[in-house]
């Protein structure tokens, strides 16, 4: 049986915060407790900050990353190594693989992988904005750096295949010091480290 509380604004709360990702009713319970505890200052600060990132925070045009302007802080940055280009399943993987500090090209987010049983193909991903970076000859290598699930490679190998006719690039796929079926956000900052800087070319293979 739902638990009832004496105030409404309280449960109504309660109810918002135990729609979040893993927080059960419980949880939401002790937070919302905890906010009430807080001064009304801090709780404004929590609800602008909320209400600013969901109004305000859009996707960088270049390599689909979050950002506060049209082109994200990585691809404005002209330190980058804008020969190299790193495809990622989500913005979770960017800020893993920027977190071992081992890679200083670009990135490019697809926004999921390959999955016909959810329902997911290429044109739901962006796929065909990557062929149009490649395609501009400003790119020399594009690393494939997608969990090692067969999703994940079913994906590198479509993306292969659409830019296996760009002459002089090089795509490459992580080493494997990543277990399979690991998801690249989950993967320890030292393990993936090593495996973007010991990273070797895409095999294709037989398929």
């Amino acid at each position: 049986m739902d638990q009832r509380f004496s105030s409404q604004l309280f449960e109504r709360a309660v109810d918002e915060f135990s729609k979040l990702p893993g927080i059960g009713r419980k949880t939401a319970l002790r937070l919302v407790l905890h906010q009430l505890r807080l001064d009304v200052q801090n709780v404004d600060s929590l609800c602008s900050a909320l209400s600013d990132l969901r109004h305000n925070v859009r996707y960088c045009r270049v390599c689909h990353n979050i950002s506060d302007s049209e082109v994200c802080d990585i691809c404005a940055n002209p330190e980058r190594d804008a020969s190299q280009i790193c495809v990622v399943e989500n913005i979770q993987d960017v800020m893993a693989i920027e977190a071992t500090t081992q890679f200083h090209g670009l990135y490019h987010v697809l926004g999921g992988v390959i999955s016909p049983l959810d329902g997911i193909g290429p044109s739901d991903l962006e796929i065909q904005s990557l062929v149009d970076r490649v395609a501009e000859g400003h790119v020399g290598e594009v690393i494939l750096a997608l969990s090692s699930t067969m999703e994940g490679d079913t994906t590198n190998f479509y993306i292969y295949r659409k830019l296996s006719g760009f002459s002089n690039l090089k795509l490459t796929v992580l080493a494997r010091g990543l277990s399979v079926n690991d998801e690249l956000q989950y993967t320890d900052e030292v393990t993936l480290g090593r495996s973007i800087a010991n990273r070797v070319l895409f095999d294709a293979g037989p398929r």
